[in-house]
């Protein structure tokens, strides 16, 4: 194996190492563990009963060995899920894996958005305000895995970090729901910063058309409609037939429109059908309880609940039948105790001309004469 892959499985193995002590130290501070990093061994964790003994009972070493075993699933299912991670994080366009050997978790992720300068080191503005949007909605999914921010391992750009793994976890619908979310955060950002240039430009424009408007009144007008008295007896004599010009502002379009159709068809709309908003990730279908990023159940398990509930259907279906056949034959006339109902009296008869035409289809066999 060659050196520099040694070294980082030393790390990874010294992080790991490294969580499981302060976890069992919040779990059972009285058992005095300690985390220490040796030459040799690397990162362990450390338990002394000799300097603990005065504040150790026999109830805490129980505790403590409990709580071990309790956290080597969460170890081991963590370490089985970390390839699968490097490998779809890796093959899904707009994502990049950041090799963080310090992090115990699942794995360290980074979304590059279009002005990602990749051979840059410093901080980006705009990749930590998405990250910080994506890390918000990953939070409010509600799953059992843990997120945060924080910046990369060799350098200051924004990065998602995730924490360990108690379940089977879907990696590969984790790693599309933080694609297609950062990719949405991205969107939507640029949307709204092309929609205030647009508005910004279409309040510039109404500005200067209605300044163009309103010298193109006074023009109509003239000169003697603008002195104070005179403008008003002339207006008196000779009122000005003002038609109501309007600008309507298109934000689908990005232009100014007339408002004189609006005037016209008060009831009819403009005709634009806004764009419908585009829906983004397409919803995994989850049983009742089920969290995100969970595996789905298995096709025998499936498979079962569905003949259970079809076998519930089919008695209810048969007590539904039954029943209508009480109530039939409650609602029908009476009839003679030894009568049998007309059903089984046809049944009875045809049974019984069966037999006869049996019988006399049988051959006749002699009797022998020492019989006789």
């Amino acid at each position: 194996m060659a050196p520099s892959a040694v070294s980082q499985e030393r790390h990874s193995c010294d992080a790991l190492n490294r969580w499981l002590g302060e976890q069992l130290k919040q779990l059972v501070p009285a058992s005095g563990l300690t985390v220490v990093d040796l030459e040799v061994e690397g990162t362990c964790v450390r338990f002394s009963p000799l300097t603990t003994a005065a504040g150790t009972r026999g109830e805490d070493v129980d505790q403590l060995a409990a709580c071990i075993q309790s956290k080597l699933p969460v170890l081991t299912c963590t370490l089985q899920l970390r390839e699968e991670f490097k490998q779809e994080v890796t093959g899904t366009a707009g994502l990049l894996y950041v090799d963080d050997p310090n992090w115990p978790g699942i794995g360290v992720v980074r979304y590059e958005h279009a002005n990602d300068d990749k051979s840059s080191l410093k901080s980006d503005p705009e990749g930590e305000k998405i990250h910080a949007g994506l890390l918000k909605k990953l939070n409010e999914l509600e799953s059992d895995l843990t997120f945060k921010m924080g910046p990369e391992y060799k350098s200051m750009k924004s990065c998602i970090y995730i924490g360990m793994a108690s379940d089977d976890i879907d990696v590969s619908e984790l790693v599309e729901t933080i694609a297609v979310t950062a990719r949405e955060i991205e969107e939507n950002s640029r949307l709204l910063e092309n929609m205030t240039e647009v508005v910004r430009k279409g309040i510039q424009e109404a500005q200067v058309q209605l300044q163009k408007a309103n010298e193109e009144r006074l023009l109509e007008e003239g000169v003697l409609r603008q002195i104070p008295v005179v403008g008003s007896v002339l207006n008196w004599f000779s009122p000005v037939q003002a038609s109501q010009k309007g600008r309507t502002f298109n934000l689908t379009a990005g232009s100014l429109e007339s408002t004189e159709h609006t005037y016209v068809y008060k009831v009819q709309g403009s005709g634009v059908t806004p764009p419908q908003t585009p829906s983004g990730a397409r919803t995994k279908q989850r049983l009742p309880g089920q969290k995100p990023f969970k595996r789905s159940l298995r096709g025998s398990d499936a498979v079962s609940e569905t003949s259970s509930v079809s076998h519930i259907e089919d008695l209810e279906k048969m007590e539904h039948l039954s029943g209508g056949q009480d109530a039939s034959e409650a609602n029908s006339p009476e009839r003679h105790p030894g009568a049998p109902t007309p059903p089984e009296a046809e049944q009875t008869g045809a049974l019984q001309d069966r037999a006869q035409r049996l019988e006399d289809d049988r051959p006749q066999v002699e009797e022998p004469e020492s019989l006789r």
